[in-house]
């Protein structure tokens, strides 16, 4: 394990692996750089990328300096890509891939940008968390109800059948990862504040994303996240979208066809002007 100071002086841990160009990898919700789907991602792309796989703050060995701003998860991003030489590629999962995708919005040198399957509601048809999602989640956990926050985020923001959590608890290995990061949910909720009311994505909104740009949704998850992935694909300046059936986050997370896809986009030399959409 690594250390980087961002910007607020939060400490951020990291683990670095393989040669070659660098991948900085962004978890979403509920995961962190120790998480068995991260860690083989890691391994897989290691063999042609020099990969970053860091603990957003609040996770794992990162530190978490209060109050929370979304501006302070970009400064660490940045501190990550400042470590690796000053610019990488990036790969974000699910809330991970909006981070990444402000990020690159804010100016944040990102080479090439992988935004897999980030969790908007852009269709008036799709269920939408409820009004005040954000506010509840951020009560519950400064109420330390952290197992009820857990149970609110999966079935009323992911949309999780109740049954689902049922289940994880009784798994206590999974349950007991999952309540040590459910402090950090409400910066989860803040990333998708705005996002996540059934409301087509605004075309200029982040028209300042102009590198390379490839969004991965599965071809068997569910309809929201397909919406939101065709969406984005289709406001950003220099996307491409790539559905397969495999690339669903909702389950287990296939690493072998996500590194496949990933490996092929960022070792392309050839301008995204050029490919199919």
């Amino acid at each position: 394990m690594d250390t980087v100071t961002s910007r607020d002086g939060t400490k951020i841990a990291y683990d670095k692996v393989g040669r070659g160009p660098a991948l900085i990898l962004v978890a979403g919700a509920f995961s962190y750089r120790k998480f068995p789907g991260q860690v083989q991602l890691a391994k897989l792309l290691s063999e042609r990328f020099t990969v970053y796989n860091y603990d957003r703050r609040g996770r794992g060995d990162s530190g978490d300096t209060q109050p929370y701003d979304i501006t302070r998860e970009i400064e660490d991003l940045q501190a990550v890509i400042d470590e690796a030489g000053g610019s990488a590629h990036v790969w974000g999962l699910s809330s991970g891939a909006v981070l990444a995708l402000q990020a690159a919005a804010s100016g944040v040198s990102i080479a090439k940008l992988a935004l897999h399957e980030p969790p908007f509601v852009v269709d008036a048809a799709d269920r939408t968390p409820p009004k005040n999602f954000v506010k509840h989640v951020i009560e519950l956990i400064a109420a330390n109800r952290r197992a009820e926050a857990i149970k609110y985020f999966m079935t009323e923001g992911m949309g999780a059948p109740s049954f689902v959590v049922g289940l994880m608890r009784m798994m206590p290995g999974v349950w007991s990862k999952l309540m040590a990061v459910a402090h950090t949910l409400p910066y989860d909720a803040a990333l998708l504040d705005g996002y996540m009311d059934g409301k087509s994505l605004p075309a200029r909104l982040w028209s300042t994303v102009t590198m390379p740009t490839l969004v991965l949704e599965g071809a068997e998850s569910p309809s929201v996240l397909r919406h939101s992935a065709k969406a984005l694909a289709n406001v950003l300046p220099n996307a491409q979208l790539v559905s397969k059936k495999g690339l669903g986050h909702t389950k287990k997370l296939d690493t072998k066809l996500i590194s496949s896809e990933l490996a092929a986009f960022f070792n392309d030399k050839a301008s995204l002007t050029s490919l199919r959409r």
